[in-house]
C-alpha cells in the first residue's frame, strides 16, 4: 500500500528498542520516498513514544472494523534527564 501523510499505520513487528509492539498504532507524519516514511508513535498523554523511520512492508493500513486498545509502556528516559 502507498501510504499518505497522515495516514494511520499500524506496526508489523515488534521494536522492543522503541517500547513497541506488533499492532500499535501511528501516524505518517512525513513520507520521504516510496521506500521511507517517518511515523509517529504516541502515548495516551500526546508525548511522543517513538519517531520512526521505517518501511512501507514495516507497516499496513487501520481497517475500519478493527478495535483499539490501551496497553502500559515502559518509558524510556532521555537526555539523563530525573523524573
Amino acid at each position: 500500500m502507498k501510504f499518505k501523510l497522515l495516514d494511520t499505520a499500524v506496526l508489523n513487528r515488534n521494536l522492543p528498542a522503541h517500547g513497541l509492539r506488533r499492532g500499535d498504532v501511528g501516524a505518517v507524519v512525513e513520507v520521504h520516498s516510496r521506500s521511507a516514511l517517518e511515523v509517529e508513535f504516541v502515548l495516551g498523554s500526546g508525548e511522543t513514544q517513538a519517531l520512526l523511520t521505517l518501511k512501507p512492508r514495516d507497516l499496513r493500513p487501520l481497517r475500519k472494523d478493527e478495535l483499539l486498545s490501551a496497553r502500559l509502556v515502559r518509558r524510556r528516559r532521555s537526555g539523563g534527564r530525573k523524573r
